[in-house]
Parts: C-alpha cells; structure tokens; sequence
C-alpha cells in the first residue's frame, strides 16, 4: 500500500444495483470512482452536520 498518499484503502458491502449505477455514472462521467465517493461521502457529513460546506474538497 506505499502508492496511497492521503488516502486509505477499505472494503464495504454494496447493493447490488447500486454499484451497478455507480460504476456506470464513473464511465460516463470518466471520474474516477474514488472521486466521486469521496464527493458522496462530504455530501453526507454536510447533511448530518458533520462538516460545513466550507470545508468540503470536492464540488
């Protein structure tokens, strides 16, 4: 794992379709899958009011 920087890796169980649509918006878009987790999941700290707005690194 010494090719991670600021990151970490982990494993999680997924539904199904989710990861489905998932993969295909990270083709379509051509956004990296990582990326866009990590949008996701600032978008769930700001919604439960974990982090601000401001503090968020992705869109």
């Amino acid at each position: 794992m010494s090719g991670y920087r600021n990151r970490t890796q982990w494993t999680t169980a997924t539904d199904n379709e989710l990861l489905e649509k998932f993969r295909q918006l990270s083709t379509q878009t051509r956004i990296p899958a990582s990326r866009l987790l990590d949008e996701a999941i600032e978008d769930l700290l700001v919604k439960y009011a974990v982090m601000t707005k401001e503090e968020k690194k992705n869109p």
